[in-house]
């Protein structure tokens, strides 16, 4: 009954948030497995490291996959998701760190755009509701 309950919380967390606060949430899981597969090759433990870069790549397929190819920048964020799947190809063939260190430096950047992003959508939200 206990463990069930995070899982719970998660879930209501996913089903409520905003689609940048999702964003957000796949960031941070993107994250995390980066990390964990820089340490995994540290340890030199290869299929931990395999397991959790395909992990960083399944989100980032998320990403293309949920993109909406209409706005403008659409077509340069589909070639820069292209760009880290190829450098977690990349990490993964050769278990090197360095590319797993740049896309890890994207996923920061991108999570802080998301977050910077949800707080403008919120303050728009609170301003017409307000107004």
């Amino acid at each position: 009954m206990i463990q069930s309950q995070p899982n719970k919380y998660l879930e209501n967390s996913i089903q409520t948030a905003s689609p940048a606060q999702l964003l957000v949430m796949l960031c941070d899981g993107a994250i995390r497995f980066c990390k964990l597969s820089i340490e995994d090759i540290r340890k030199n433990d290869i299929t931990a490291a395999h397991n959790h870069i395909f992990k960083v790549q399944d989100i980032i397929s998320e990403f293309v996959i949920t993109l909406d190819q209409s706005l403008p920048i659409a077509k340069d964020l589909l070639r820069l998701y292209d760009y880290l799947i190829y450098r977690l190809i990349q990490a993964n063939t050769k278990k090197e760190i360095e590319p797993l260190e740049e896309v890890l430096g994207y996923l920061q950047e991108f999570k802080e755009t998301w977050i910077q992003a949800a707080k403008i959508v919120n303050s728009q939200r609170s301003g017409i509701q307000h107004g």
